[in-house]
Order: C-alpha cells, then structure tokens, then sequence
C-alpha cells in the first residue's frame, strides 16, 4: 500500500480522505490544512491525522493528494515533487501555464508521476461509451449548474467548462485551430456563464456551454460523427448511441428506416450501453497508485492536464478581448 497524504480538507477534500481512508491501495497517513483550528475540528471528528506543516506531512508520505484551492496548487506541487513524491493534483492542474510546465519539468527531473483530477474521464456513461467515439466531427457540450459560491473564485471556465475541455480533447486526435468565445459576468467578478467554439485542423467543431447560475443542473455532451449520434449525460450517467447502417433489401416490420433525396436507405439503431456504476472519485484515485506500482502512464497526465488548461486560457482571453 502506497503510504498518502492529503493537502486541503474543504468539502472536496473531505471525500478524498474518506475514500482514501477506505482504499485498498493505499495506507491514508494524514493530511494538512492551512486552518489549523479548522484541521483539528477536523480530526477530532473523523479521527484522521492532522500535521501542523506540510512539511512533516511530505516527508511522511510517498503519494501527496493536492485538493487545496487552484492559486496554491503549484506551491504545493512543487514542494512535493522536490521532496521525490508523486502527486495527485485536483483539477486544473494549475492557475497558470508557465506553473503548469514548471510542475512537469519538475516532476520529469525528479522522476516522480503525476496525475490531475480530471473526474469525467472515469464517468461510467462516459467509460461505456468512450471506445465508440470515432473521429467526431461536431460535439456540443452543456454544463450547467446552480449557484455556489464556492467557486466563484475562478472564472466559470476553469470551475466548470475545463471538464467538458479536457473530455473533447481525449476524443479528438487533432490539433486546435480556432477559438472564439464570449463571457458574461452576473453575480462574481469573472464570467458566470460562457460559450465557446473550438475548431480543431481536421474539421471537427466542439459547441460549449458552461454557467454556475442556473435554475438546473445539467451535464449533457453529443458527439456526431458519420453514421453515428452519442449522447452522455455525465449527470444522470446514463448514455445513448443511434447508429446508421445500410437499410436491408428486406426490412422487418420495426425496422425504422430513412431515405434521403438521392434514394438511399439507411436503418437506424438505438441502444443504450450498458452503465457500470462505479466512484469516480475513488477510481481515479486507485488507478493512479496503479501508474506509480506498475510504473505505467497515468490516465490523465500532467500534459494532458496542461493542454485544457491552456485551451481554457485561449478562451479567457476571447473574453478580454
């Protein structure tokens, strides 16, 4: 078991000790949090180890889990690559690019891995149907939530909209070509609520929408691509693919079949792949000690986590323009 240790205990931090203290895979041996009365109410209720400098905690540790807010990210990712430890840094990798590839030099020179806590990529509606996405040419996106105020201390691209970044950006094996984006700011300092349009070299366009002042949640992506339609609620965890196939000479009686003006015949196909429920948050979590004892690639890596962040830079900027 992989001795870890947790930087941060607000209310994400809290499930990654819960889990990691249920987990198989490794050995939970406490965490800090720069509140030190609030640490203490902490571990006094819940019973975990609670260290009164980073420090100690690094040195304790193999693994350091960085669920603190995204301006100290870096600060705390760099302390523990220099100690020789993995980590394991919540989304976004950073606050900004040049922390970013400092954070992977660091990690390269010090021969540790790394891996960012880019969750929808272990979605279960996303896993069941991750392998039949094949070369989209258009996706749309909505990803909408109910006012918090937890995070209004970023814009709503790099809160919500970097998911939607990151999970478009494992799908489609080309490089970005275009941005354009508008933002509008409600009740925080920075856009509350924003769209943008990426277009990648090989043709394919991906639709955003993000807001954290909605009167719903919503978690919705579509990915069209020839002869296909799939939808993945990454909210409800429920998919659906339509497929288009050649029309047979002889269609049964349920058989649904179009035909377009040049006279050709295609049947579609409706299924829903089967879901398996799972804790994303955890698996996330195990896989990444998996990377560190295989010595494997880690699902989503620091350079993965680099390039949405970048994109989510490009699309800030559309802003300010």
């Amino acid at each position: 078991m992989l001795k870890v240790g947790v930087l941060g205990a607000g209310h994400l931090g809290k499930i990654h000790l819960r889990l990691l203290q249920q987990s198989e895979k490794y050995e939970l041996v406490g965490f800090y949090d720069e509140n030190q009365e609030y640490a203490q109410k902490i571990s006094k209720e819940f019973g975990y180890t609670n260290f009164n400098t980073i420090a100690k905690l690094i040195h304790a540790v193999d693994v350091i889990d960085i669920v603190t807010p995204t301006l100290s990210h870096y600060k705390c990712a760099r302390a523990a690559i220099k100690s020789g430890k993995h980590v394991f840094i919540e989304k976004p990798i950073s606050n900004t690019i040049e922390e970013a590839e400092e954070i992977i030099a660091l990690a390269n020179e010090y021969n540790v891995k790394g891996q960012v806590g880019h969750v929808e990529r272990f979605n279960p509606a996303f896993i069941a149907t991750k392998n039949m996405i094949e070369n989209p040419m258009f996706i749309e996106t909505h990803r909408l939530a109910e006012f918090n105020p937890r995070g209004t201390d970023v814009p709503v691209v790099l809160d919500l909209m970097i998911h939607d970044i990151d999970v478009i950006l494992s799908v489609v094996k080309s490089k970005v070509k275009n941005i354009s984006a508008s933002g509008v700011s409600v009740i925080s300092d920075t856009p509350d609520i924003a769209n943008a349009r990426i277009e990648f070299e090989n043709g394919c366009v991906a639709n955003l929408t993000s807001s954290r002042i909605s009167m719903k949640n919503m978690r919705k992506t579509r990915f069209f691509q020839k002869d296909a339609y799939i939808s993945v609620d990454f909210l409800e965890k429920k998919c659906e693919v339509v497929k288009m196939k050649d029309a047979p000479e002889v269609p049964g009686d349920f058989d649904m079949i179009l035909q377009n003006a040049e006279g050709v015949k295609k049947q579609i196909y409706f299924s829903n792949p089967e879901v398996q429920q799972n804790n994303a948050i955890l698996d996330e979590l195990e896989t990444f000690a998996d990377a560190i004892v295989n010595n494997t690639t880690p699902i989503v890596t620091l350079d993965q986590a680099t390039e949405a962040l970048r994109v989510a830079h490009q699309i800030i900027a559309c802003f300010k323009k």
